[in-house]
């Protein structure tokens, strides 16, 4: 009896997690994507003023250089110029310095901006940060639109198949 009644209300609380992270993706959509200003991997400042009137998407990831990043990273290089005909900018955003990108956007010929979130103001602005097993930010995305509005948050993000993902939605949100 004592194991049946364990594993219902492991049942319950499992649900009650999904739904709630569920609800909490769509928190942020049709919010304005909070201002920011940061370095770039050529130390260059950006801030929301250098993608206005374009489609953004901004994808949040947790460091240079890892398996996970890196193919999400070399995914959005592959599709680039898709992403381009759509006007739609690629930003990627984690805690690493502007070396750190400036070597990881080399290495992959990457076109795109990676912005260094060392103080970690807009990360944790958007609730995107993790602490386990080190602080980094979660593999989350924001598609915003020309108004600088988000329209859709990418909660869950699966790196093999994310970019595409991506150009499915922008595709079918600009008809």
């Amino acid at each position: 009896m004592h194991k049946s009644l364990t594993i219902i209300l492991f049942l319950i609380s499992t649900l009650g997690c999904s739904q709630t992270t569920s609800a909490g993706a769509n928190r942020w959509q049709g919010v304005p994507f909070p201002k920011f200003e940061l370095f770039d991997q050529n130390k260059v400042t950006k801030n929301n003023k250098d993608f206005s009137n374009q489609w953004v998407v901004y994808f949040f990831y947790p460091k240079d250089r890892t398996p996970g990043c890196t193919e999400e990273a070399k995914n959005f290089v592959d599709d680039y110029n898709q992403f381009t005909a759509l006007k739609t900018a690629i930003v990627g955003i984690s805690y690493d310095d502007s070396e750190s990108h400036k070597d990881f956007a080399d290495t992959y010929e990457m076109q795109f901006t990676l912005l260094a979130d060392v103080d970690k103001k807009l990360t944790k602005s958007l609730d995107v940060d993790s602490f386990l097993p080190w602080p980094h930010p979660s593999r989350e995305s924001f598609l915003v639109n020309p108004k600088g509005i988000i329209v859709k948050h990418y909660k869950d993000v699966d790196p093999s198949v994310h970019s595409a993902e991506l150009l499915v939605d922008i595709k079918a949100m600009q008809k």
